[in-house]
């Protein structure tokens, strides 16, 4: 590595590299990788320390266990301690934003290998990357509305940048479950592959892009990613925190939320 030869450790996610290929892992298996504060802070410390190892063209992000992620952990938006402030609370709501932010801004391109189910914040976080695989068994839903919130993190304008703003309405309101064939039709999966050639085929397209030039990979990203804010900005996601606070307010969400969550046990 050109600053450090050694991989920072952390306790939610898991980063390798090989050459070139890097791979940040999202390591709550036992929770279907659902994504608390830690692991949020976590992926934004690691999608940095990619973005400082200049020999790291290109950055693969999977989950570890069965699932891409099951979406957000719901305790991230309570804050720390007991009686947190709402500054406290603003920011605990607002680290998801962050985290797709920092996915968005990391310098080496990056891919995201979905399986499993790929859930709310996780299809957030996947949207954030830079291309994206799934195997022909993942399964994809959007439930927030379900679940008494608004879709946050800078998630709809992604979407809508990604698959149409009908498309978007339909999914974030409707909250149905969707599979890949639908998801690449849609525009927002590059490929659909076999469960078990998913590794393979995310690491042969990290290898190809590997092989080409830095400056073009890096310029590319830059130049993509200028137009697509152009045509849908998440400049003003800061709010999602807010909308998300508001809706923990609201009596018909809370009970939309009851609902939900009793229907699951």
């Amino acid at each position: 590595m050109s600053k450090t030869t050694e991989l920072p450790e952390f306790s939610t996610v898991m980063l390798e590299v090989e050459g070139a290929i890097g791979q940040l892992i999202l390591n709550r298996p036992e929770k279907l990788n659902a994504l608390s504060g830690e692991l949020l802070n976590e992926l934004i410390e690691a999608s940095e320390w990619f973005t400082s190892q200049d020999e790291i063209k290109v950055v693969v992000v999977r989950g570890a266990g069965r699932a891409f992620s099951a979406g957000a952990d719901l305790t991230t938006f309570a804050g720390a301690g007991p009686d947190p402030t709402e500054e406290q609370r603003l920011e605990a709501a607002d680290l998801g934003r962050r985290a797709a932010d920092a996915l968005t801004d990391t310098r080496p391109m990056t891919i995201a290998a979905i399986h499993g189910h790929c859930v709310g914040g996780g299809l957030v976080l996947a949207a954030a990357c830079d291309l994206r695989l799934a195997a022909s068994d993942a399964r994809f839903s959007i439930p927030e509305v379900d679940l008494g919130i608004p879709l946050a993190w800078g998630g709809i304008p992604r979407l809508v940048r990604e698959i149409g703003p009908a498309a978007t309405k339909e999914l974030v309101l409707t909250c149905r479950e969707f599979g890949p064939d639908e998801a690449k039709q849609l525009g927002f999966l590059n490929r659909v592959v076999a469960p078990e050639r998913l590794p393979a085929e995310a690491k042969e397209l990290a290898e190809r892009l590997a092989g080409q030039p830095a400056y073009s990979l890096e310029l590319t990203k830059r130049q993509v990613n200028a137009v697509t804010e152009e045509s849908g900005s998440t400049a003003g996601s800061g709010q999602d925190a807010a909308s998300l606070l508001g809706a923990l307010e609201d009596p018909e969400s809370l009970a939309k939320m009851s609902a939900y969550l009793a229907s699951r046990g």
